[in-house]
């Protein structure tokens, strides 16, 4: 676990590694040991434990790190990156804030279908501030397999192998 946090914790949410190829690695590699390590010994990872605002550390995800590393050209930043679950309710909604107030929102319905596998179909998106909204429609569906290193740090890959690392937010979206 330590170690995972240590090569994240400057990566830039995971811009620096999809850059250099080794770094990335050596990220990956302690992902994956540290995830079969966690999926063994906890079991199912999909109850009311995954509902909650989960804060993204780290992915591999392009078109998250893309928003991440281009929003200056827009005159903002990326603040939080979310990921906001509610199991009971089957929702996931995906949230790039851009401080002080204007967000990202991808709105799925999400179905768990195993102990680690949720399913999700995107059902809209919409780019808002204060101010204005701006509505796009869905456009996909997918899957996300999950292991907890504890209460408070998820790992998860997703349908496209794209990876990801999220700490529990210390408030609710």
């Amino acid at each position: 676990r330590d170690e995972l946090l240590g090569l994240i914790s400057d990566d830039e949410r995971g811009l620096r590694s999809q850059k250099d190829k080794r770094r990335k690695e050596r990220i990956l590699r302690a992902f994956e040991a540290l995830a079969a390590e966690s999926a063994s010994s906890d079991g199912i990872t999909t109850d009311s434990r995954l509902s909650g605002t989960w804060r993204m550390l780290w992915t591999t995800e392009k078109e998250q790190l893309f928003i991440v590393d281009k929003a200056p050209l827009f005159g903002t930043r990326a603040g939080d990156i979310l990921q906001v679950i509610d199991v009971g309710e089957n929702r996931l909604n995906n949230v790039i804030t851009f401080p002080p107030s204007g967000a990202f929102v991808v709105a799925s319905t999400m179905e768990v279908v195993s102990d680690k596998r949720v399913e999700f179909q995107f059902t809209g998106a919409l780019l808002r501030s204060d101010t204005w909204s701006f509505p796009v429609p869905p456009f996909g569906k997918g899957w996300f397999e999950s292991v907890y290193l504890d209460e408070h740090i998820r790992l998860a890959k997703d349908i496209r192998g794209d990876f990801l690392v999220v700490e529990r937010a210390p408030y609710d979206w």
